[in-house]
């Protein structure tokens, strides 16, 4: 008998990767060119020459038994300390060494830090609308998941429900940023205003209130947009991170949190990580993708690319009649349905052929989302189809 919990995350299984199985399904059907598949976001530009030059360079000169073997379950010393020199540079940080553990990509590093933080019935606070797999990451750790409502003029957190919803079991806040699914770019001062409300509650509950800071869509911002690093403004904050988007190398599994020494009992939850690392099975995040990312730090994916993608299919979406929230990053858009159920609008988007995430599933429902990571003759080919699903509409 397997447990009450994997039959309720069977029955909130991915509709993302739901989608995704349903548009490969279609186009073995119709042809894979004539399905406009929007749903997954996963990256296609190139991998940078830079990163295949290195695991090559790494293969043929290390010796092979050192190379794939075990380490420190926080990871190669030599690239934390690449890491933190490079976010040195970048953000005017103090990190070293002992700030940085190298995870099983973003997603790895956040459950690792949950199973540091949280004991049952601990609340995890995510702003609407949010990666879905939160919720899920939460479960894993028997906490309680808070929903704090956006601003639908901004797509910003609404300030007054997240004072409403803050508790003495709130344990941490999830601030991915820019925002999958909306494309939204949380400016300083949101963030400053978001530190300043849980440095209250920390004081009036009397225990510590964490952000984790997920940002695996860093490096993809336009129009001269810039996040701001987390640990700047508020001291007990985990960063976590992912080569996932920036590479282009999504199932390599790869990527760092960030733990800065101003944390509340550094040393301990420092050392509570490296063991959850191990004890939740990751053990170590994988050697060689350690040591091919140290030697790209610098590098990033084609932004430029996503950036046409982005202004191509905004501006004809908008020209058809649709509503749609302009992204300032990431690689996604959120588009507002014509109809209040907006499960019924995807399924009409499917009779045309085009594959859309419904946005119930981050907690906005009334949204879809479009995931523009496509070949752009994709989004060139997509264009009559949406002209005549706007149509169906009346727009």
């Amino acid at each position: 008998m397997v447990s009450k919990q994997i039959l309720e995350d069977i029955d909130n299984s991915s509709a993302i990767r739901a989608m995704f199985i349903e548009g490969k399904a279609l186009a073995k059907k119709v042809g894979e060119e004539n399905v406009y598949d929007f749903s997954l976001g996963n990256p296609c530009t190139p991998v940078p020459k830079a990163y295949t030059q290195a695991m090559l360079d790494i293969i043929r000169t290390e010796d092979s038994l050192s190379l794939h073997g075990y380490m420190d379950n926080t990871g190669y010393p030599q690239v934390r300390k690449a890491v933190a020199d490079s976010l040195n540079r970048r953000f005017s940080t103090n990190f070293d060494t002992g700030n940085i553990i190298m995870t099983v990509g973003a997603a790895g590093a956040i459950n690792v830090i949950l199973k540091v933080l949280f004991d049952p019935g601990d609340e995890l606070m995510v702003f609407a609308p949010y990666f879905t797999e939160y919720r899920n990451y939460c479960g894993n750790w028997r906490g309680v998941l808070s929903v704090v409502e956006p601003d639908y003029e901004t797509f910003l957190p609404d300030f007054e429900d997240m004072e409403r919803k803050m508790s003495p079991k709130t344990k941490a806040v999830i601030i991915n940023n820019p925002v999958n699914p909306s494309g939204v770019v949380y400016s300083e001062e949101t963030i400053q205003r978001i530190a300043g409300i849980l440095e209250q509650k920390q004081q009036e509950y009397g225990h510590e209130i964490y952000i984790i800071s997920d940002e695996p869509y860093r490096e993809l911002v336009y129009d001269g947009k810039t996040t701001p690093f987390l640990t700047n403004y508020y001291k007990n904050t985990f960063v976590t991170y992912s080569f996932s988007k920036s590479l282009s190398i999504p199932g390599e599994r790869i990527g760092y949190m960030v733990v800065p020494s101003e944390m509340a009992d550094f040393d301990t939850v420092f050392q509570g990580l490296a063991i959850a690392n191990r004890i939740t099975g990751f053990i170590n995040a994988p050697a060689l993708m350690q040591k091919a990312v140290a030697r790209c730090l610098e590098e990033k994916t084609d932004v430029a690319f996503y950036d046409r993608n982005r202004k191509r299919i905004y501006e004809e979406l908008t020209r058809l009649g649709f509503s749609c929230v302009k992204p300032e990053g990431t690689f996604y858009m959120f588009m507002k349905s014509p109809e209040a159920d907006e499960k019924k609008f995807v399924d009409a988007a499917k009779r045309h052929h085009i594959m859309l995430v419904n946005g119930t599933t981050f907690a906005c429902p009334g949204y879809v989302r479009l995931a523009y990571c496509v070949p752009y003759d994709m989004i060139e080919r997509s264009l009559p189809a949406f002209e005549a699903l706007a149509k169906e509409y009346g727009l």
